[in-house]
């Protein structure tokens, strides 16, 4: 569907939360009308296709342009926007499996409610992440993120994620949503017993470079990741700061003997757990040879060397009022 740039436009993934989004957008679709108004959609087919429509609608002229999706689908849509240099608001209705950056907002994930927000809430600038990695292709590239880069644990179950093969259990259980969390968790609990630490170099802002053993570190712009793991409970979106944390080699009894604290984020009082504030990080790997996988709102981009960057108060969201 060809967009009206007077309207606001909805990008909808419609295979996020597990591919639920397609079955469920006629419902949604009426929700929004009656709870927000007027718009125009476009859908995505593929990987990347957010990130180009957004851009697309933002040259043309779109004020406001939605995501519907998971943290996915927003940080394609968060980049299409700051690639056109153009005065553009980004509103987000969940449908997701994770939703872990719409709770740092604390934006409702019913799409009724949601939708009241997107028609009575009140736009916000807040910062954004940019990263310098290399890419697959052993190319270097640059992308903005929204809610949280990281590399260890959290690459290597994004990985199993996406070759998990849930089996009778999940098929059993029916719903599409249902399997991708189950997958996720799955993922989650093999990926830990089979981790090992990696060892890094980490300099933030002029400070000295490091060498540290992790099994996990998370540069932090919101609050949650991991599918509502409080990672940096401290998080501003408006401070022109990452929280930076870092999981030292915990040992697999003691990573998942420890979720409860990550889930209510009482994990910054471990010991082995490590946390500083900062506007620039360069990470690379501690062995030459070494390819450590950094993953960013939930998608693996590449891998180190790579440099986190704030960008301050450069997107202006659509949010809830006070």
């Amino acid at each position: 569907m060809t967009s009206n740039p007077s309207l606001p436009l909805v990008i909808v993934n419609p295979t996020s939360a597990g591919g639920a989004t397609r079955g469920a957008w006629a419902r949604m679709a009426s929700d929004l009308r009656t709870h927000f108004g007027a718009f125009t959609v476009e859908f995505t087919e593929a990987q990347g296709d957010a990130r180009r429509i957004a851009a697309a609608a933002a040259a043309r002229g779109a004020k406001l342009i939605i995501a519907c999706g998971g943290d996915g689908t927003i940080s394609e849509v968060t980049n299409g926007i700051l690639e056109s240099n153009q005065e553009v608001e980004l509103g987000i209705l969940p449908s997701g499996t994770g939703g872990d950056f719409r709770r740092t907002l604390k934006i409702p994930a019913n799409t009724a409610a949601a939708a009241r927000v997107l028609r009575d809430g009140q736009p916000r600038l807040i910062d954004v992440g940019r990263v310098s990695f290399v890419n697959d292709l052993a190319e270097h590239e640059t992308r903005f993120f929204l809610n949280v880069a990281s590399f260890g644990l959290s690459t290597d179950v994004l990985k199993r994620a996406g070759t998990a093969d849930t089996g009778k259990w999940a098929s059993a259980l029916g719903s599409n949503h249902i399997r991708g969390k189950l997958s996720y968790a799955m993922s989650t609990f093999s990926a830990t017993l089979s981790a090992s630490a990696k060892e890094v170099y980490i300099r933030i802002d002029d400070g000295i470079e490091r060498r540290l053993k992790i099994a996990e570190l998370c540069v932090a712009n919101a609050r949650y990741y991991g599918g509502a793991m409080k990672i940096a409970p401290n998080a501003k979106l408006d401070d022109g700061l990452f929280d930076i944390v870092t999981i030292g080699d915990l040992g697999a009894f003691k990573i998942l003997t420890s979720a409860p604290r990550l889930y209510l984020g009482a994990h910054l009082r471990m010991d082995q757990v490590a946390h500083a504030l900062g506007k620039r990080i360069v990470a690379r790997a501690g062995e030459t040879e070494a390819e450590i996988a950094i993953e960013l709102d939930g998608e693996i981009i590449g891998q180190l060397p790579a440099t986190f960057q704030v960008v301050p108060r450069a997107l202006r969201i659509r949010c809830p009022r006070p």
